[in-house]
């Protein structure tokens, strides 16, 4: 049996819980799961700027938290820059041995594919000058060459998240790239524990008001067995809860259809999986099955959709939420004089006529019309209905949006390679 645990469901969570992890009781690997689809692009943005940039940089410093504790972390921390995430390691902790898993940015191969939008069809040539990030969604095996060198750490890029908890059962169990049913249930595993704290007491709705102690939540862990069994736990005397219903929960977040779970390892079906309680803490996962893995990968790209900015005021009583719909009403008007055209508004007002805030926001292809929008809400204070307040920040900030192209490609096409620093 092997102790897999999971301290970062994604970019921004706690900095303490892997520290918690790795100290607060017995475990054999730290996975962290850092990159959303729109991460990359926020990555490939900051590399742009400094070359030396591009990764999670808070992570090597989580590295050196959690050095010489006997615990293998892997992380996709690398981001666009998996080399300079690698190098800050070494840097910071001179005798750990760094494995990279490297292969999955094809940013400079996007013209070689034809690549269309899984939702729309469309050829990405349409958007080919606004591309900003383009990576492959790349699996277990990776990591799992990377294992074979005997690295204290190793760090990938877009790896897909359940396949940072599948790989150390691969490596230690002897899984082949076959054992389809194996196979499945590392991914199960992988797909219950990959949001961090969210399967044992954060964001859970069962009986949310009774769970105790979350300002010092236990993050999952996994305890593997060679037979595809596992159990979903967390350290004795952390705070939330592992029960069937938070693990349901976690089990069905972002799945489609559950017969058909696709990732680059395998096919997963996660409706033969049984879950049953196995002491206080303690859900034991069984009766995943798995068949054979796509031929296509996933590529996830993101590009330049154009500009976007929000601002918020609050207004007191009485008649305050009649003042935020006068209010929206002007900046409505003023634009219209002004010859503004958005592609999207939204206006929202929360609260009573005591006290009530008013939201707005507008998105346009160009930004001149947006900069232009940000200089007419705030003169509300004083040029519009009376009481206003909450506009201590200012003149709304202008922000660039970026849309997400997801697409499929010949799992061919993905060069994946493993370096190591030491």
């Amino acid at each position: 049996m092997i102790r897999i645990g999971c301290g970062q469901g994604f970019w921004g969570d706690s900095f303490e819980a892997p520290v918690r992890l790795v100290e607060d009781g017995p475990l054999d690997y730290l996975v962290l799961d850092y990159l959303a689809e729109v991460t990359m692009s926020i990555l490939q943005k900051q590399k742009k700027e400094n070359p030396a940039f591009g990764y999670a940089r808070d992570f090597p410093a989580l590295v050196e938290r959690v050095a010489g504790k006997g615990v293998k972390v892997i992380a996709n921390a690398g981001g666009v820059n998996p080399l300079a995430c690698a190098a800050e390691i070494r840097r910071r902790c001179p005798s750990l041995r760094v494995a990279v898993v490297l292969g999955d940015d094809i940013l400079g191969r996007v013209r070689d594919f034809a690549l269309r939008n899984l939702d729309t069809g469309e050829l990405l040539e349409t958007v080919i000058e606004q591309v900003l990030s383009a990576n492959i969604y790349t699996g277990a095996f990776g990591i799992v060459e990377a294992l074979k060198a005997k690295p204290d750490v190793v760090v990938t890029g877009r790896c897909a998240d359940a396949a940072l908890v599948l790989a150390p059962m691969v490596f230690e169990f002897g899984w082949s790239e076959t054992d389809w049913d194996l196979l499945a249930a590392g991914i199960v595993a992988g797909h219950i524990v990959e949001c961090g704290a969210q399967c044992t007491g954060g964001n859970c709705l069962e009986d949310w008001e009774t769970i105790p102690n979350l300002s010092r939540v236990g993050y999952p862990i996994v305890e593997a067995e060679a037979d595809g069994t596992c159990v979903i736990t967390k350290h004795v005397g952390s705070g939330g809860k592992v029960t069937l219903g938070s693990v349901k929960e976690q089990l069905v977040y972002e799945v489609g259809d559950p017969g058909t779970y696709y990732t680059p390892d395998v096919v997963a079906d996660f409706r033969s999986v049984h879950l049953r309680m196995d002491g206080s803490d303690r859900v034991r996962v069984t009766g995943a099955k798995g068949r054979l893995r796509p031929e296509m990968l996933k590529a996830s790209i993101s590009y330049h959709w154009g500009w976007k900015a929000a601002g918020t005021l609050v207004y007191g009583g009485p008649g305050a939420d009649e003042k935020c719909r006068r209010a929206s009403a002007i900046v409505e008007e003023r634009c219209r004089d002004l010859g503004l055209l958005f592609e999207r508004t939204a206006t929202e007002v929360f609260g009573d006529t005591q006290s009530a805030m008013l939201r707005m926001a507008v998105r346009a292809r160009d930004k001149s019309p947006v900069e232009r929008w940000t200089r007419e809400m705030i003169p509300l204070v004083l040029n519009g209905p009376p009481g206003a307040t909450g506009y201590g920040e200012g003149r709304p900030k202008v922000h660039e949006v970026v849309a997400y192209w997801p697409a499929l490609l010949p799992r061919e096409a993905l060069e994946l390679r493993v370096e190591v620093i030491e």
